[in-house]
């Protein structure tokens, strides 16, 4: 039950900051959007490195991650996820962040976008959505969904 209100309301709280953010598009600083790429790729790296200690220091300690996989909460819960799920049951590894939108108020930002990674030998693919908030010159995430997307299914032969 805590799980499905969390995910609802962090599924209404993006619903209706989007919208809000998408008015003040134009008005990010592209200093801010270059530090939210540059978080970005920090993430793609260590990923494609198989390093799960970097990853979660990309998040903030109190970090919610929902993902196909389940929600996980904090730091440990996401070193321990990306370790044991991510990397040894899937072994997934060069992962790709396209970042569609970078959208900035104060302290906070969301970006959007689509990633891929190659998974079992497998290229998988979905759609991300992050929140990071700056903690003096850095930026963590605070709260990041992604999906994995099916594949398309197979041509039908007549």
């Amino acid at each position: 039950m805590k799980i499905r209100l969390l995910i609802i309301l962090t599924g209404l709280a993006i619903g209706f900051a989007v919208p809000i953010f998408a008015q003040q598009k134009d008005t990010v600083d592209p200093e801010v959007a270059q530090q939210i790429r540059a978080l970005a790729k920090k993430y793609d790296e260590a990923f494609s490195k198989n390093d799960a200690t970097a990853l979660a220091g990309i998040f903030t300690v109190d970090a919610v991650q929902v993902a196909p996989e389940g929600v996980f909460y904090g730091r440990q819960a996401m070193e321990k996820k990306y370790r044991d799920i991510v990397f040894q049951q899937y072994h997934c590894n060069n992962h790709v962040q396209q970042i569609g939108q970078v959208i900035a108020v104060g302290n906070e930002a969301v970006w959007v976008g689509e990633w891929s990674a190659s998974c079992g030998g497998n290229q998988v693919h979905g759609y991300i959505s992050n929140v990071a908030v700056r903690e003096g010159d850095a930026w963590e995430v605070r709260i990041s969904t992604y999906n994995v997307t099916p594949p398309p299914p197979p041509a039908e032969t007549t």
